[in-house]
Formats: C-alpha cells, structure tokens, sequence
C-alpha cells in the first residue's frame, strides 16, 4: 500500500484503518478529494480509496479507508489516543514558535510596564473584567470555537471551551488558568497556561488525533484577586466553596465602585450557565503555570511536577495607641502604634524561622499619617505559610499568643533590647481568608511524571523536580471536586508579580509539551 500521510495523525491512521479493512459510511469521493488538495493526504500509487458505498475500478482488499473526522463536522475519521503507542503518543509536539506568537499577541490587551528594550518585553495590566480582560476573553473563545470547540460561560464569567471526544457522555478532561494580571504583572503569570491549553488544542487538531472523551481549556475568572480582592473567586464559586452571592457583590478596589456582577454584566461575560461543579462537571484539571519561585532555577530543573499547594491563612492587626505630637512627647510617655507594629512583623519573622514556615505583610496603613504627630493607630496584613496545616495553626496560636504581649509593653524575644519603654498599647486580631493545604490526585502526579519524562527523554530524572506549589492556584479549588495537579517552570531570578516576569520560550514549550502529554496520558487512562 503506497499512501503517503505527511500528517502525524494520518500516518497513524493509515497503520489501524489497513488493519481494520473498514469502509467508512460517510466519506464521499468528493470529500476525499478535497482532503487530497488541502495536503491532508497523498497518493503515490493509483490504489483506490473507498468511498461510502462507490468503489473505484480495481479496487484491492487493503485499500486505504478513511473514516469520519467526529469534532468539525467532516467525514475523515481521526486516530484515537488508546489506539496510539508511546513512540506515537510523543511524536505529537507543541509549535514553540505558535505557543509564544499567540501568548505575545494577546498581550497587546493590557500591556504594562516596559522592562526592555524588545517589543515584548513589558509587564500586563489586565485586571479583571476590565476592557482589556474582555478582549483577550473574546480572543480566547474566538479561537476555541474556530478550533471546533463548544464553548460555555458560567454565571461567573468562567469560559469552558470543550473539544468533544469519541465519547461525550461523561465530563471532559481540562486545562486551565486565567487571563488576569496583577496592577504590575507579567506576562507569563496564568497567561501561559491558557495558551499552553489552547495549543494544546492545535496540537490534536493538525494531528487528527481524536481523544477517547473530550477534552478542554478553562479561562477561571478574578484568579488575581487584584481588582476585585479575594482570589481564586470564581474557581471556588466553581467548587461550592464561595457563595455566588458572596463574590458577585465584591466591590472593586478603590477607588471604583463595581462589583464583580455589574463588571460581568458590563462585558457580557455574565452566563446563564450555573457556576457549579454540577452544571460543568471536570474529570480533571491540569495547570501550567510558571514557578513564581527560585528552586527550579537554582536547582537547574525544567519541569517541577507539583504534589500539592501549601497552606495559608491571612490576617488583619490592628494596633491602637494615641497620637502625640513629635516635639512634645518623650520616648517613654508615647503609645506609638508604628513602632509596636515594627516589633510585632519582625517578631512574625522570627517565629517563621524558627517553624520552617513563611510570614508575610504587604500592606501597612498607619493614621493619623503626619509628619509631627506619632502614629495612634496601624493596621498591617499578616501572610502566614507552611506545607503543613499543622504548621499554620502552631503560628496563628504563637500569634494570638504573642502580639497581644508585646504590645502590652512585655520584652519577648528581646524586641525591646535598646529601646525606651513607652506606654502600653492593644491589638486585635480578624481572620480574613484560610486556605487548607492542598494534596493533589496521585493519578494526575503520575501523569504529570510520566509526561515530563517522556518529554525530556534520558535527562528527565535529573531534571525534573517533585514540588509544593508556595502560591495558591485554582488548581486549589478544582482539586476539592476534580482529580487535579500541577506542571510549573522556571521564572528568571523566580521573579513574578512583576513587570520583568520573565521565562524562556524554551521552557514555556516545555511545559506546554508536557500539559499536553499529560492530558492525553490521562484520557488514555479514563474507563
């Protein structure tokens, strides 16, 4: 048999379909020569091809049959992943060149902070919901329903684009992240994983690879948390873990006034479809994401495969003293707020170090906010970290413990070692946001394992990592009602939440290689 495929997909179609000897009931002649003239197939010989129910003259028993393409409508059939072996399955390759044109272009919608001298090197400023967060979403289901794609948005903006399998009667197997930026973010941070996912999609499709159930990329909506302040808002509506309610009626950041109902409502973003893990159900969910962090760098590692996302609980201190006038008010007669707070953050440090965890503050107000007046009153955000719950909840107690102490004037630590006791002040404490450790799904770890070896070939022991995610994800939310896990690469200098943001194309492929073989590993894998 003399039919040449200079498509992947069809070389291999050629191997199962000669075998089979089936004729397929739809392909007309017509149809199979309009595949010939688009480059779909060949003919190095004058074999006939079979076609419905016509049969050219001199037809052969090992004739080529072609059978029906099932997503887009047309009559060539395509090759199924559970019929593929493993020199196929890796054979099918991510286009490096298409991963970062596509990523580059949809980052003409948001564009931040320039930090070099190439055009694409400058940061994102695409909050959610904005104007500019609604283009890359039109882009983004543009693209997936010209890919043959379903696509479906929720009541809170989340955007499910489903490429259907040879059965569709049970959940598809997704990628996902978002589209969102920090105020000053990058470009690599979420955005790379839904172009990972939709080249992904191209993948199968320029291979006529056919999935054994469908497959497909979710855009989660507010992953940030920027604009409108809770993140992973719409992933954990997704997972009954928010009210509806709740984050429909988050008010943006001042000085704005929307909420994220009327912004939705505003872009036309705002579906019909309930925001429920019952109304679109996962088998499961697998996320490219870079590091946000230094260890794949410093370790020279590629691919980390992520076992789960660490716990944490933030926290809102508020210390109340007095204002006193600068000029006026000796050392040991001031009830200053600011300096307490110092003491209370550099002692937070302390117990982070000593607990193997992480304490954070990125936000400190302090009132009346003079020059000549010391501080009465300073409220602070308290980021507290650990693998382990365990760990969180020891720090919370050494916390509570702690701050109320210290601000009463008692000497812990030696915080008080060379200053001048001065009067005695309180601090309350509120729990604002509490995130459990994560563990993701062993099956999906394995997946992820077997991809990233397959990807890198012999070297793949030395480098890849098994690792903790230290960011939190929507991977969170949908592993509470999914199997889940994570493929993270490396970031230069393990910058993130910034303009220069930055990973290497190289490594963008990589891991979009490896999303790719992980989801098709999967789909292979699923009854």
């Amino acid at each position: 048999m003399a039919w040449a495929f200079p498509n992947l997909g069809f070389r291999f179609a050629l191997q199962r379909i000669v075998a089979k000897r089936r004729v397929s009931p739809s392909l007309t002649a017509a149809g199979a020569r309009v595949a010939a003239r688009r480059g779909i197939l060949t003919c190095t010989n004058k074999r006939p091809l079979i076609c419905g129910d016509r049969q050219q003259q001199g037809l052969r028993n090992d004739a080529v049959v072609l059978q029906k393409k099932a997503f887009l409508g047309s009559q060539i059939r395509r090759l199924h992943t559970k019929e593929m072996n493993e020199e196929q399955l890796s054979s099918l390759k991510v286009d490096q060149k298409r991963l970062m044109e596509d990523l580059h272009y949809t980052c003409q919608w948001g564009t931040g902070e320039k930090w070099g001298e190439a055009p694409t090197e400058t940061g994102m400023a695409r909050l959610a919901l904005s104007d500019t967060d609604k283009q890359a979403r039109d882009w983004f289901v543009e693209t997936a329903k010209e890919l043959g794609c379903n696509v479906t948005v929720d009541a809170m903006g989340n955007t499910f684009a489903v490429r259907p399998g040879l059965n569709n009667d049970k959940p598809p197997t997704f990628a996902g992240s978002h589209l969102d930026t920090q105020p000053t973010g990058g470009r690599y941070d979420g955005i790379l994983g839904i172009h990972a996912g939709i080249e992904m999609l191209k993948v199968l499709n320029d291979n006529w690879v056919e999935t054994q159930f469908p497959v497909g990329v979710v855009n989660w909506t507010n992953e940030e948390g920027a604009r409108f302040p809770m993140s992973m808002s719409a992933s954990g509506v997704w997972a009954g873990s928010i009210p509806l309610e709740v984050a429909h009626n988050l008010r943006e950041v001042h000085p704005g006034t929307a909420t994220m109902a009327s912004e939705l409502s505003r872009i036309s973003y705002l579906g019909n479809t309930p925001c429920s893990y019952t109304a679109m159900p996962m088998a499961a969910h697998f996320e490219l994401h870079i590091e946000q962090g230094p260890l794949l760098e410093i370790t020279n590692k590629k691919i980390g495969v992520v076992k789960g996302v660490q716990a944490y609980k933030w926290l809102t201190v508020k210390v109340r003293g007095r204002d006193t006038h600068t000029g006026t008010t000796d050392l040991k007669s001031r009830a200053d707020a600011l300096l307490t707070a110092s003491k209370l953050i550099l002692h937070s440090h302390k117990l982070a170090t000593a607990n193997g965890a992480l304490a954070s503050t990125g936000i400190l107000n302090l009132k009346p906010g003079s020059t000549n007046t010391v501080p009465g009153e300073v409220t602070f955000s308290l980021d507290i970290r650990a693998s382990k719950d365990e760990t969180v909840a020891k720090m919370i107690d050494l916390v509570e413990r702690d701050f109320p102490k210290i601000a009463a004037g008692e000497d812990i630590g030696a915080l008080n070692e060379g200053c001048t006791p001065g009067l005695p002040l309180t601090v309350s404490i509120t729990h604002d946001f509490d995130s459990p450790a994560t563990y993701f799904h062993q099956r999906c770890i394995e997946a992820v394992n077997e991809a990233a070896h397959a990807t890198l070939g012999p070297d793949g022991k030395s480098l890849v990592m098994e690792m903790t995610s230290g960011a939190g994800h929507d991977s969170v939310y949908a592993s509470k009602r999914c199997p889940t896990s994570m493929i993270f690469v490396p970031c230069r200098d393990g910058v993130s939440h910034n303009p220069a943001e930055f990973t290497k194309e190289e490594d963008c492929a990589l891991g979009a290689q490896v999303l790719l073989q992980s989801v098709l590993r999967f789909d292979r894998q699923r009854e």
